[in-house]
């Protein structure tokens, strides 16, 4: 991959850099880890029937605590993958929260993670109702935000390239073939032709296909893992 598909710092690299002392580089680092995380944490909380505040609040509290105590630094590359620890991490937080939330009452505890509880439930609502347990809730979700993340990747290239107008009119299409009369109303609007927007069509998708990739590759430890983990992303998205 070249340009905007090179691999991005790895999540571990992020979780070295969150587990240091130094600020603002660890608030920066794990803003940039609950960007990925915190939605699928959230929703795996949902999913076991906890109210939206308090999953809100656990999601809070278990981010905060992995600053604060300093548990990020035991999070190792070698033991998996980042989110199988984070899912870990928040299960114990949430058997302890009768004793965090004493110490929380006592100290206080500051909010490292900006999660609106209202903007949270809204999310969830949207969400699918289909009948999932908690932990495949929480890989479905969290291949929702790859995808969501890849977007993003892919709109900025895109713009880097000059070629704003033309992502947003094929936006709507990345995730199917464009049929006729979407190509010809597309062309006129861009002042093209039906060829070249279906030849345009074909290659944002492959593109927004290396971005899942290399949004994947980020999360790894060892990127030879990355084949099983993108037929994990879309198998956690199948009905």
């Amino acid at each position: 991959m070249s340009g905007g598909s090179s691999f991005l710092t790895t999540r571990w690299s992020l979780v070295a850099r969150a587990a240091s002392a130094q600020e603002p580089e660890a608030r920066g680092a794990l803003e940039e880890l609950s960007k990925t995380y915190w939605w699928p944490l959230y929703a795996y909380l949902r999913r076991r029937g906890i109210d939206g505040e308090r999953a809100a609040d656990l999601v809070q509290g278990l981010f905060a605590e992995l600053i604060e105590k300093g548990r990020l630094a035991q999070a190792d590359g070698d033991r998996g993958r980042f989110r199988g620890w984070l899912l870990a991490a928040l299960k114990y937080h949430v058997s302890h929260e009768d004793e965090r939330e004493r110490s929380a009452k006592r100290g206080g505890r500051a909010r490292h993670v900006p999660l609106d509880p209202a903007d949270a439930d809204r999310r969830w609502q949207l969400a699918s109702a289909g009948e999932l347990d908690p932990e495949r809730t929480f890989e479905r979700a969290w291949a929702l935000s790859v995808l969501d993340a890849a977007l993003v990747r892919l709109e900025r290239r895109m713009e880097r390239e000059g070629k704003t107008k033309l992502f947003a009119a094929l936006k709507p299409f990345l995730a199917a073939e464009t049929d006729a009369a979407n190509l010809r109303s597309i062309a006129e609007s861009l002042g093209s032709t039906e060829g070249a927007v279906k030849v345009a069509a074909h290659r944002l998708r492959q593109a927004w296909r290396e971005e899942i990739r290399a949004e994947i590759a980020s999360t790894l430890d060892d990127v030879r893992d990355l084949d099983d983990e993108v037929r994990g992303l879309f198998a956690a998205l199948a009905p």
